[in-house]
């Protein structure tokens, strides 16, 4: 087999100037769908070769779009990515190398679940196609969530294959999701002791939420299923911040948790608000100014590349679409919303409206001011460990409502 060395060592030579940014890369397959899921994907194959010809098509047309940007980061998500051939993937990536700007060691991370993952040579081939990071969509070690979910994987597929991939991998992260109904804390306790008993660095832990057209939503309004408790699902997170920070884990993130040296580049870039270019059905791209998004259906997707055309649209950000994505993606993270950049890239009454805004969540000991010792008219708004759980809540209490300029 080829190796991620011979098929593409970097031609180009990065300048430390050069912006970095990320490639997203929509894998639209899964074996069977999951209850809880709306992202875009078919439970049908007989597309999978016409569609990752089209993945390859769309990366060459869109190669000029980030001119001066180096690569840092490809994450193969979906989907269920794992779905795919090791000479698919291939494929992928060595057309990104060839078209584009790539660090030397960039993260390259692929979503898989369990029941790909039986065979331990297939840890061995994503390595040697330059993948060095793996998404594990474990969810449960219980076989009864698992079925509630709908998952193709058992418990013991999830400890077999876990166990194998910590054979080849360093960097691996785990999905787990709490707030299922029924899942007592003692049970949510025990998931998380599970997934650390492997020594993994990395979790990324999701309350279940209902979305709407999803069999789960389905269920409860027929009475099948309980909806989620909200209470529950607060107590399970507590339970797991907790637990993860004696654990020397990092909260970074709100679903996000990793040792030193281990939190995810591709997301950390999004939450940073650096340029990324989605590829594929549904995948969305953004530049800083403007968003971009793929036409959600694989045929037409396919069929608009054949002919040469990008399935996508696009709109130009407001000055308030930027302002509100700066507050909520700060907010989720550790790094919380810069007051120094707000005010450069808005202006400083933009800067004076956010903190007008917070105050009752500063009273309520909700938000709080981290004040930055080499400039203190300088800092940043973070949530408390109180807050956490409420960000995207109190994220929109700071929002702009109109996209009428602040005036001074």
């Amino acid at each position: 087999m080829t190796t991620i060395s011979q098929i593409a060592p970097n031609k180009f030579s990065i300048q430390p100037n050069k912006i970095m940014s990320g490639i997203y890369i929509h894998i639209p397959f899964c074996k069977q769908a999951c209850h809880y899921c709306d992202f875009h994907f078919s439970t049908s194959l007989k597309m999978k070769r016409a569609l990752v010809e089209a993945l390859q098509k769309e990366l060459i047309l869109r190669k000029d779009e980030g001119i001066g940007e180096v690569i840092e980061t490809i994450y193969f998500g979906g989907g269920t990515p794992s779905v795919l051939e090791i000479s698919e993937l291939q494929s992928i990536i060595k057309t990104v190398y060839k078209h584009y700007q790539v660090i030397e060691n960039p993260e390259i991370t692929l979503e898989a679940n369990p029941d790909d993952l039986t065979d331990e040579s297939v840890f061995k081939n994503y390595k040697n196609i330059g993948i060095n990071r793996l998404s594990i969509g474990i969810q449960s070690f219980f076989d009864g969530d698992l079925k509630l979910m709908n998952r193709a994987h058992d418990a013991n597929e999830a400890k077999a294959c876990l166990q194998t991939a910590k054979k080849y991998f360093d960097n691996i992260s785990i999905d787990l999701i709490y707030g299922i109904p029924g899942m007592s804390v003692d049970r949510w306790l025990k998931n998380i002791q599970t997934a650390l008993a492997f020594d993994v660095p990395h979790l990324s832990c999701y309350a279940l939420t209902v979305e709407p057209k999803t069999a789960l939503h389905s269920f409860i309004k027929k009475g099948i299923m309980q909806a989620p408790d909200d209470e529950m699902a607060q107590l399970h997170f507590q339970v797991l911040t907790e637990t993860l920070e004696k654990q020397n884990f990092i909260h970074y993130e709100l679903s996000n948790f990793g040792k030193e040296g281990f939190f995810s580049k591709n997301n950390t870039a999004y939450w940073l608000g650096k340029k990324y270019l989605g590829i594929g059905p549904s995948a969305h791209s953004y530049d800083g100014l403007s968003r971009s998004w793929n036409v959600s259906n694989n045929h037409l997707y396919i069929n608009r590349l054949i002919e040469n055309r990008l399935p996508s649209e696009k709109e130009i950000l407001t000055q308030k679409d930027r302002f509100n994505e700066a507050v909520m993606t700060g907010l989720r993270t550790i790094w919380g919303v810069s007051f120094d950049k707000i005010s450069a890239d808005f202006g400083r009454h933009y800067l004076d409206y956010l903190i007008r805004q917070a105050q009752p969540h500063l009273q309520n000991k909700l938000l709080r001011i981290e004040k930055d010792i080499h400039s203190p008219e300088l800092g940043r708004l973070i949530t408390t460990q109180k807050g956490k759980f409420l960000s995207d809540g109190i994220a929109s209490d700071l929002f702009l409502l109109n996209d009428k300029p602040i005036s001074l």
